[in-house]
């Protein structure tokens, strides 16, 4: 595809922000407890960009309105901040969807006017035509990060698997063909079985695709195993992202990174911290290990 995005070698992640940790859930709940105002997320961010790591990617969480709205009334203090959207965020939906039914779900999530919703979500809901509910909902979902930096525009993996698992493939090209044509981005993928989704994602004509999937040496939730991974990685034509890289902290910081940027093609390594302290020396371990890849491919 021609002018594929560049994406930075580091991505800040929010898992922390949201009391998401796969292995802990009172780390999961006193960080749920520290972020629970904006005020203590931006923070956190602008320790990270200015530590040279400028691209968050992140859920669209409710509370990723504010925090966007606090980017826009500065635009010269964060021109170079990126987001990457990582959509749906499932739950806001799940429970609308138990408060309210699914139209009128549709009708509180969805961008444009009132009367254009109603009969786009109508027609959604009667011909059962989940394309358009799919650019309904991307577009409802994109509110809140109009008139930022969106490069590249992720599918949650709970979506990405059950779309895989489900048969409807053909919903992966309509959406990378969406968000490239509506907002100039490029679609990334996030899946738990990352050989399967390439298989898929070839055969729908989708090329050199932006993958992310947990890639750690633990084989932590790597559904297929870690030597698919490494021989996807080292054969297959595609833009790996790299999460749970310290498989929800089983992993020490340096023996975690040495691995995963030991698999030289993957593009970009995800992480989320909430102290300046592991911002840094996440930052620093990346930089130190791949310097020294980097003069070893010379010599």
């Amino acid at each position: 595809m021609a002018n594929e995005t560049k994406m930075d070698r580091i991505l800040f992640g929010d898992n922390q922000f949201f009391g998401v940790n796969h292995m802990s859930e009172e780390k999961a709940r006193q960080q749920l407890m520290r972020f629970k105002d904006n005020a203590a997320i931006i923070e956190v961010l602008d320790i990270a960009y200015d530590a040279g790591v400028k691209t968050f990617m992140c859920t669209t969480h409710d509370r990723m309105a504010g925090v966007c709205e606090h980017m826009r009334k500065d635009p010269t203090r964060y021109k170079d901040f990126v987001f990457y959207p990582c959509m749906p965020y499932a739950h806001k939906y799940a429970n609308s969807v138990t408060e309210v039914g699914p139209l009128e779900t549709i009708k509180r999530f969805s961008a444009g006017s009132v009367v254009g919703t109603l009969l786009r979500g109508a027609m959604g809901a009667i011909t059962k035509d989940i394309y358009d509910l799919m650019k309904l909902l991307v577009d409802g979902e994109m509110k809140a990060f109009k008139g930022l930096s969106t490069p590249v525009i992720f599918v949650q993996n709970v979506v990405t698997d059950l779309l895989l698992g489900m048969g409807l493939h053909g919903v992966f090209p309509e959406f990378h063909k969406y968000v490239r044509e509506r907002y100039g981005a490029e679609a990334g993928f996030i899946t738990m079985n990352m050989p399967a989704l390439l298989d898929v994602l070839e055969k729908q004509g989708i090329e050199n695709p932006i993958v992310c999937s947990n890639i750690n040496k633990i084989d932590f939730r790597m559904c297929g195993g870690l030597e698919l991974y490494e021989k996807t990685i080292r054969e297959r034509r595609f833009r790996p992202v790299a999460m749970s890289v310290f498989a929800s902290g089983a992993i020490p910081p340096e023996e975690a990174l040495e691995y995963v940027c030991g698999q030289r093609r993957i593009e970009s390594i995800v992480f989320g911290a909430s102290s300046k302290r592991n911002i840094e020396q996440t930052r620093d371990l990346i930089r130190k290990i791949d310097a020294r890849h980097a003069g070893a491919a010379t010599r």
